[in-house]
């Protein structure tokens, strides 16, 4: 019997567009005018800066635990940065700077770490889904939503995000099967910060890439820095193209690191060691492409303290918007968790909203013949 090498279609790349020092590769610029790299920097900004004053809340105990997104602002942007308006992004749960570019005001997703459902809430005009603590289980959304693109024959795209973990689930492998075998135009963004959780990505899978899984599917993949934010746009870009022209899906595994804890309940400290995380804050996103900014004569140190105070008084106002709403009588009221998942309640659920009204009313009215100065906001049945 003959034995030799099968042709396969796909080949395997790494891209990296600026270096560690911020030095541009010019044959791989992607000539951004110098608004758009002022506008990706400032929401990487504004992301890390809001992502800091969200742990210092956690810690104050005025949020609940939360993912950071910190080191993770060049995947979120340099990614979402690609999308028309009328795209679909779902999100898993680090993708703040690309949510903050999209529309989704700050007081929004500081409710939904408080546990309020309207943080839930996606803006009007945006095809978007909310963020998913699940791990993977949005991706199998990403592919039904470009599956019934392609039934209906619009010309958009879906972006979806997952962790290197997730990546190990089993609904991350039908959903990119999936969305390989109906063509459909999803771009899988992997953002692999090496470790799900404390669990090194070498006790995760075999592969050398999270990318190379792409060629099993049937699909293009590439593997890009995922600290630097022109490679992310360059590879993303080139995804949604393809995508457009009905050549399918793809995955973008982005290599990264996770600065900071897992959530704000997880202590890297036990299973990482300094010296590593010494080693990636050299490639750390925000420094790299301010430097880069610097050096192109588009931004100095002025102009970036400038856009600091702005985004300072805007992170401000937001958590007092938050903070404002968390109180109003509306928000408060628990008979709310049953109002956004259904157009109309299906029979148990109504049975659980009176049950719980009855309860929070008896509770209301043993309180006030107690004489208890504060009761529960008058429940909405």
């Amino acid at each position: 019997m003959p034995r030799k090498p099968i042709d396969l279609p796909f080949k395997l790349e790494y891209l990296s567009v600026l270096d560690e020092n911020a030095e541009l590769d010019k044959k791989l610029d992607p000539k951004l005018t110098d608004d758009e790299l002022k506008t990706l920097y400032r929401y990487m900004l504004k992301a890390r800066r809001a992502d800091e004053r969200m742990l210092n809340m956690q810690r104050q105990g005025r949020i609940g635990t939360f993912p950071q997104a910190s080191g993770h602002e060049a995947i979120s942007m340099g990614s979402v940065f690609c999308l028309k308006k009328e795209d679909w992004l779902v999100p898993a749960y680090r993708e703040l700077a690309g949510m903050l570019y999209r529309g989704w005001p700050l007081e929004t997703i500081l409710l939904y770490w408080n546990g309020f459902e309207e943080g839930a809430k996606v803006p009007d005009g945006l095809n978007d889904l909310p963020m998913c603590v699940p791990v993977a289980s949005q991706l199998l959304h990403a592919a039904g939503i470009g599956m019934a693109m392609n039934i209906q024959q619009e010309k958009k795209v879906v972006l979806t995000f997952f962790g290197d973990g997730s990546s190990s689930e089993g609904d991350c492998h039908e959903a990119l099967n999936f969305a390989a075998v109906f063509n459909a135009p999803v771009v899988f963004i992997c953002l692999n910060n090496q470790y799900a959780i404390s669990v090194p990505i070498a006790k995760q899978m075999k592969n050398e890439t999270v990318a190379q899984r792409a060629i099993g599917y049937g699909m293009q993949g590439i593997r890009v820095d995922g600290n630097d934010v022109l490679a992310v746009y360059t590879a993303t870009q080139e995804a949604i193209e393809r995508a457009r022209k009905g050549e399918g899906p793809t995955l973008i595994e982005c290599l990264t690191y996770r600065f900071t804890p897992h959530t704000t309940a997880d202590d890297p400290k036990r299973y990482r060691s300094e010296d590593e995380s010494k080693k990636w804050h050299l490639r750390e996103p925000l420094l790299r492409f301010a430097k880069y900014l610097n050096a192109k004569g588009i931004m100095n140190e002025e102009q970036r303290q400038q856009i600091e105070a702005e985004i300072d008084a805007e992170i401000k106002e937001a958590v007092a918007k938050a903070e404002e709403l968390a109180k109003s009588d509306e928000l408060s009221n628990p008979l709310n968790m049953f109002d956004f998942s259904f157009a109309e309640l299906p029979p148990f659920l109504v049975e659980q909203r009176q049950e719980l009204a009855d309860h929070i009313a008896k509770h209301t009215k043993h309180k006030k013949e107690s004489g208890e100065k504060k009761a529960p906001s008058p429940a909405k049945i």
